[in-house]
């Protein structure tokens, strides 16, 4: 998958230069990346041993928990992501240079690009509503789909299910009780999820993670890459994560919709 990322998805990603800095002053330094895209600087995951071709699909979903912390990773308060992203418009070679700044807690989500003069976005969920700078352009909810839903697995009315191999990676689906669904593929060796992708609205959107860091127990990604699939064309990002800060104080309005 070519790094890049949809310019919709950008758009729902833009984070104000003001929001940058002050997720800037909440991150920890420069995280190092590995120079290898399936392997950090972190430990063995746990469960990796789990990954076989007998796995059933919930093991392969808890095995997937395990590898991004466990218990850590469940019981995480929040986690803020400063760095810079490459963007691509359908059919561009030539990338839009901007900063990000992404700022999850459980099922609130908040995400900035800023790549003035060309354009700034920002997508905000408080876990009930979810805001676009950019009327019509609707993402995901961050609480239906990817990571958010995974550690939502075994909880009633939602099932896991198996997907067909993509190349040397594991597949497995978790569908919600309202029928939404997320196909996540995993790294046999090491229980990574190294992809998901879902659909919204009819359009596909997904991600592909790329490089991580380990930081206080949890991995995090820190290179990754999002497609948005429209009737316009193919929308692409690069992320590079330049800071991360886990367990932080928000302040009280991180996730207040914007009035209208």
């Amino acid at each position: 998958m070519k790094k890049r990322l949809t310019l919709a998805v950008i758009a729902a990603l833009s984070l104000s230069l003001a929001v940058i800095a002050n997720a800037q002053q909440q991150s920890s330094p420069p995280a190092s990346a590995s120079s290898n895209s399936n392997n950090s600087n972190s430990a063995a995951t746990p469960g990796a041993s789990l990954i076989t071709a007998t796995t059933s699909p919930s093991d392969m979903a808890r095995a997937a928990i395990n590898a991004f912390g466990g218990t850590k990773y469940r019981s995480l308060k929040n986690m803020v992501l400063v760095g810079t992203a490459d963007l691509f418009s359908p059919n561009s070679t030539q990338s839009l240079p901007a900063k990000f700044a992404m700022v999850v807690a459980g099922d609130r989500y908040r995400l900035e690009i800023d790549a003035r003069p060309a354009f700034s976005f920002q997508q905000i969920s408080d876990g009930q509503q979810t805001y676009s700078s950019v009327r019509g352009f609707d993402l995901p909810p961050p609480n239906r789909f990817g990571m958010p839903l995974l550690l939502k697995f075994d909880q009633p009315g939602y099932t896991v299910s198996a997907l067909p191999d993509r190349k040397k990676l594991r597949g497995f689906r978790i569908t919600d009780p309202d029928g939404n669904t997320t196909d996540y593929y995993v790294d046999p060796d090491t229980a990574r999820v190294m992809s998901y992708e879902t659909t919204f609205n009819g359009n596909k959107f997904g991600i592909e993670h790329k490089k991580f860091q380990e930081v206080d127990g949890v991995l995090v990604p820190t290179s990754f890459s999002q497609k948005f699939d429209t009737p316009q064309g193919s929308f692409f990002a690069d992320y590079n994560v330049k800071s991360v800060k886990i367990n932080q104080e928000l302040a009280d309005d991180m996730f207040a919709i914007p009035s209208e």
